[in-house]
């Protein structure tokens, strides 16, 4: 950004350290350290209100260009549907649906574990009950090494 080299950064230092004196160098790079940081949150701050205004500004841009594609559009079909359709109305007309020919089946009672059980063919109780492990299942084992914190 303000493209220092090695040499002028030196100079900086050497000039700091004669003018502010070592004891109060930390104090100095503290305060300019916070300066920079102002500077560059007001800086991206700026930037980010430009931004805003030109994606603002390319919208209303865009909306004028839709509105004259629009009203040309609306123009070259002032029935307001495409050509060799003519419509009276304010809304285009619907196609008829036919209603349907007979009344739906009636609704399933709702199921629950006690009649899943019965269709399945399953005693009630055993399919309402947790799963269970198998016995021939390994068991899980504890860690082998000690807890911290505590005698063993």
């Amino acid at each position: 950004m303000f493209d220092i080299g090695a040499e002028e950064l030196l100079l900086i230092i050497v000039v700091a350290v004669i003018v502010i004196g070592p004891k109060e160098l930390p104090a100095a790079l503290r305060v300019v350290g916070r300066f920079v940081g102002k500077l560059r949150r007001i800086s991206s701050h700026f930037r980010t209100g430009l931004d805003a205004m030109i994606r603002e500004a390319e919208m209303e841009d865009l909306e004028k260009k839709w509105k004259a594609q629009n009203e040309k559009i609306m123009a070259m079909h002032p029935n307001g549907g495409p050509p060799g359709t003519e419509q009276t109305g304010a809304y285009p007309a619907k196609p008829m649906v036919p209603a349907p020919a007979s009344d739906p089946a009636p609704a399933d009672p709702p199921l629950d574990a006690s009649t899943d059980a019965a269709a399945a063919g399953v005693n009630a109780e055993s399919a309402a009950a947790p799963a269970t492990v198998p016995e021939s299942a390994p068991a899980p084992q504890a860690p082998s090494e000690p807890v911290p914190g505590k005698a063993g």
